[in-house]
């Protein structure tokens, strides 16, 4: 199915106006498909590498959306807590150090939350993204390893888990894991 993008059609009659639609060959007419949603698998980079490079950069690692989405709900429980303490492994995300536990909100697609629909694979550079997303894993594991030792319990939330339509469960999980 197309869209007619102008209306500007040579023929009058009806006949002829559909059999010009069909061949498409007079001129003022531009025929398009309709734009249909994309799969977030479908990927693909339009970018020049420097302008991806640019955009890459302005990506933030604190306080972003659903951390600041987490950060109220605890709040409003009303736990206190502290930010990105930069003396323990990883710099988690929000502190709770009077009751020894660690909340980090993980991005569903840098971090690869399993069975997620926000789980898109890029469609240029494979094998520098494979690793890239395979580093970030091992390295999520070895701190969560790491805060685990040192007497810390660490509760990890997704990205997807912090959407306002899930926000009561949210806040059930919160409460679970922050209650004495």
């Amino acid at each position: 199915m197309f869209a007619l993008c102008s209306t500007q059609l040579k023929p009058n009659n009806p006949e002829s106006r559909k059999q010009s639609l069909d061949q498409a060959w007079f001129s003022g007419i531009i025929l398009r498909k309709p734009r249909s949603r994309r799969v977030a698998t479908d990927i693909v980079d339009h970018l020049t590498p420097e302008r991806r490079s640019a955009l890459m950069s302005k990506i933030k690692g604190k306080n972003t959306a659903p951390e600041l989405r987490v950060r109220r709900t605890v709040h409003a429980l009303g736990y206190r807590f502290r930010l990105h303490r930069r003396d323990l492994p990883g710099s988690p995300d929000l502190v709770f150090p009077g009751r020894r536990k660690i909340i980090m909100v993980h991005g569903c697609f840098w971090h690869r939350h399993p069975g997620c629909s926000k789980i898109a694979r890029p469609k240029s550079r494979i094998s520098y993204w494979e690793d890239k997303f395979a580093r970030n894993i091992e390295r999520d594991k070895l701190v969560q390893q790491a805060l685990l030792q040192a007497g810390w319990e660490v509760l990890v939330i997704w990205e997807c888990q912090t959407q306002p339509k899930d926000r009561p469960s949210l806040a059930l999980k919160l409460a679970e894991f922050l209650g004495d």
